[in-house]
């Protein structure tokens, strides 16, 4: 009998000792994947703010854009001095660099909204995934109920084998 009692006490805290470090681990696991979706928010909130006509990329074409489009009204200032342009041809020159210049701008800026589309379709793929092992993580952690039952069943098989029974 002693034995019996001896073994269900010892079968009932294994039991909630069991359950309560499984729990423990599986709501560990939910903290971390709980900050890895608040570190991807971040990362996107950085990224999809970023000003696509400051990104080094964008700035270097730019600035090769502006020398090109000097070097090109320099020359068609040059050539009106030397062959006798009128001023309506370096004027036209000019408006069509300025477009030159207008038309790189869209399109980097086009650029940055397709990569804005890119950053967030990214993120809400990452997102999904997370919300996903978060879900599988919540069915598999052991609530009171499960904890009392496991303490229970413990009990019970732990009188059983002291008692001769399992």
């Amino acid at each position: 009998m002693i034995t019996g009692l001896i073994g269900a006490g010892l079968g009932a805290i294994g039991g909630a000792f069991g359950t309560q470090s499984k729990r423990d681990s599986l709501l560990g696991e939910q903290a971390f994947v709980k900050q890895e979706k608040n570190d991807a928010l971040a990362l996107r909130d950085r990224r999809y703010n970023e000003d696509a006509t400051q990104r080094a990329d964008a700035q270097r074409m730019l600035a090769l854009t502006e020398q090109a489009i000097r070097n090109r009204n320099r020359a068609a200032a040059g050539t009106a001095a030397v062959m006798g342009g009128t001023n309506e041809s370096v004027a036209a020159e000019r408006a069509a660099n300025a477009q030159a210049y207008s038309d790189t701008a869209s399109q980097i800026a086009a650029a940055g909204a397709a990569r804005k589309d890119k950053i967030e379709e990214q993120y809400q793929e990452r997102k999904n995934e997370l919300n996903k092992t978060l879900r599988e993580l919540e069915a598999n952690t052991p609530n009171e109920y499960d904890m009392l039952s496991n303490i229970v069943g413990g009990a019970a098989s732990g009188f059983g084998k002291g008692m001769g029974l399992g």
